[in-house]
């Protein structure tokens, strides 16, 4: 609760107050675990004084300056002390172990978060002034809590309120590891910018196409590609960012060879003097029906599931041991076991409960390599079989399986269970070769891992396309039909576990409902709707591609948005056929077939050669779009 007795509604400037109007409850996201509003509200005004202790790291301070410019404050001061008496704002930024910060929470009966990467804030009007603190438990809380300001600052005025706020999973990102065209370093910068912004703090390194990494892994990385790893590195680092090193050494890995040991630890030793404190070891996608070696047969055995899970163990244990002598703070060990699909009881997964070092991070996909839904019972079952909480490689919005082909993935993130929390150490989403798009998916993913209690999935969707849009809501909406269009998320199978476009199918639901059933009038009105509507479908792409999305949006989406521009002009030729034929004109026909031979040519369009794993056509709301266009000339006779 606030408890400051100065609360009034007015701005820094004493000569210009905040309209007398109740403050509003700003939309944050990943949603808050509290956040309470006091009364009235705050302007930034055009000078900010920064109040910092001494060891806040520069991106923090560097970030918090930002957002005030981006906000229109023009002279940014700095002080060591808070003032007698307030005039104009003052921002105090620091951890709660620091007796300013404390004395700035206390002001208005705010407590720090005492949640590893926790944070609170605290905006008040104070006399002539403004007091905001931003106070983190840690550095990352802090970073966080810095974040949060930026989309406070986004708003005319800053309420007077209070937020308390802590992950409620530790870890929470992405993992690079899908098939097809990599990323470019550029897409891994800004996708490193991007995590930052949803408050997610790991990004697991794991391309397909890194010869050191996988078939080359026991080479050392030439020193050009070092350097440029090193880069990332220190992006990720800048942004709070977890940088994890995966490896993948199971094809060709001998377990019981203390040279194979040693090769993996000089090739962490090599990433650890770029910055690297995260590791990370594959064994997915093998045959443990097979040695690579004799000596794994003379040392375990034959070959099989439960061996192999006492051979990995071994290999892991030994790993995870030397990191914990050389780095005794960095992270767990992460690894992926070669059964990472289901949470069903086996003679490998007990090898590993029984073998593998507690410590170590068990990765596991859920129900399926690509499944419909994720229960809190079916996490508790991981939980079990792996003798540990999992992390979960959430195989969504990845779009490198067949049936994905010719799909951009950007449905809400859905149909995870609530309280998910208590039974996993994180999830770690797998995107798609497509970076920008990813954003929207992931947006929700890492909503989702910081409060999955309150976690609502629309309006972190609609979040996701405002923060693409720049806020602008012409784009926005035109970012969410677009969305639609590509909602349908399939699994291995012929079912997807989310439909297609479910809005535009409800519309056009509604427009046969009406010719069917309806009156003259109600036939008349819902074509009129269609033709806007059409219109609107049709004009999307080119607000997209106008410079107010993201640009790299616009590019990673280009055959999509060409695709969706000729089918929305074959929509509007239907509704204008439609149109005439409720009209009793003979130009019905015309319409109805220059939309057919528009839409065979929006289905012809091809995804871009190499830019996924599987190339074929486009697909707009397929199985809604394309069924209305060649229904429509049945509807009404002519």
């Amino acid at each position: 609760m606030l408890g400051c007795s100065t609360l009034v509604a007015q701005t820094v400037q004493p000569n210009n107050q905040v309209p007398a109007r109740p403050a509003t409850l700003p939309a944050i996201y990943p949603a808050p675990v509290s956040i309470a509003l006091g009364k009235g509200s705050i302007m930034l005004g055009k000078s900010v004084t920064l109040v910092a202790p001494p060891g806040i790291d520069t991106e923090t301070t560097a970030l918090v300056r930002s957002i005030l410019t981006q906000a229109g404050v023009e002279t940014i001061t700095t002080a060591k002390q808070l003032p007698q008496a307030f005039e104009g704002t003052h921002i105090v930024l620091g951890t709660g172990d620091a007796a300013i910060v404390r004395t700035a929470l206390t002001k208005c009966g705010a407590v720090a978060d005492s949640n590893t990467e926790g944070y609170t804030i605290a905006s008040v009007a104070i006399a002539n002034g403004a007091l905001i603190t931003l106070a983190g438990h840690d550095a990352d809380g802090l970073y966080h809590a810095a974040q949060t300001f930026r989309q406070l600052a986004q708003r005319t005025a800053i309420p007077a309120l209070v937020i308390k706020d802590h992950p409620s999973m530790p870890i929470r990102g992405t993992i690079e590891g899908f098939y097809g065209k990599p990323w470019s370093m550029t897409d891994r910068e800004k996708h490193l910018e991007f995590l930052a912004t949803v408050k997610a703090n790991t990004y697991v390194y794991s391309p397909k196409d890194d010869p050191y990494a996988r078939d080359r892994w026991r080479d050392a990385y030439p020193a050009a590609t070092l350097a440029e790893l090193g880069k990332l590195v220190a992006v990720a680092s800048k942004n709070h960012v977890n940088f994890v090193y995966a490896i993948s050494p199971g094809p060709t890995v001998c377990f019981s060879d203390s040279s194979d040991l040693h090769q993996l630890e000089r090739k962490f030793s090599a990433l650890r003097s770029i910055g690297v404190h995260s590791f990370y070891v594959a064994l997915d996608d093998i045959e443990y029906t097979k040695w690579n070696c004799d000596l794994d047969k003379t040392t375990f055995g034959p070959s099989g599931p439960e061996a192999a899970g006492i051979a990995q163990s071994r290999l892991l244990n030994a790993l995870q041991a030397n990191l914990k002598k050389i780095d005794p703070t960095a992270p767990p060990l992460i690894m992926v076991p070669t059964e990472y699909y289901d949470a069903k009881e086996s003679p490998y997964k007990a090898a590993l409960r029984k073998n593998l070092d507690s410590q170590v991070v068990v990765q596991w996909t859920g129900t399926d390599v690509v499944p419909p839904a994720i229960s809190t019972g079916d996490a508790r079952a991981a939980t079990k079989a792996f003798g540990r909480k999992t992390l979960l490689w959430d195989n969504y919005p990845v779009n490198d399986y067949g049936e994905s082909t010719g799909r951009l993935l950007l449905a809400p993130y859905v149909r995870r269970e609530a309280g998910l929390s208590t039974e996993l150490a994180g999830i770690l989403s797998n995107p798609m070769n497509q970076e920008a798009p990813s954003r929207v998916a992931v947006t929700g993913v890492a909503a989702f891992a910081w409060n999955d209690k309150g976690y609502d999935a629309e309006r972190i969707w609609l979040a996701a396309a405002r923060e693409l849009a720049g806020g602008d809501e012409q784009a926005t909406a035109a970012l969410l039909t677009f969305f639609d269009t590509q909602h349908l998320a399939p699994t291995f199978g012929s079912q997807p576990w989310q439909v297609q476009a479910p809005k535009l199918k409800a519309m056009l639901d509604g427009v046969r409902d009406a010719i069917a059933n309806g009156d003259i009038a109600t036939r008349h009105q819902a074509i009129a709707d269609l033709v806007q509507r059409a219109a609107a479908f049709a004009g999307a792409p080119d607000i997209i591609r106008s410079g107010t999305v993201d640009t790299s949006f616009a590019q990673d989406a280009r055959p999509w948005l060409d695709a969706m521009q000729l089918w929305g002009r074959a929509l509007q030729l239907t509704a204008a056929g439609l149109d005439a034929a409720d009209h009793g004109s003979a130009s019905a026909g015309r319409y109805f077939a220059n939309a057919k031979k528009l839409a065979a040519e929006a289905a012809a369009l091809q995804t871009i050669p190499g830019a996924t794993r599987f190339g074929g056509p486009i697909k707009i709301a397929d199985g809604v779009l394309d069924v209305f266009v060649a229904d429509a000339p049945k509807l009404i006779a002519y």
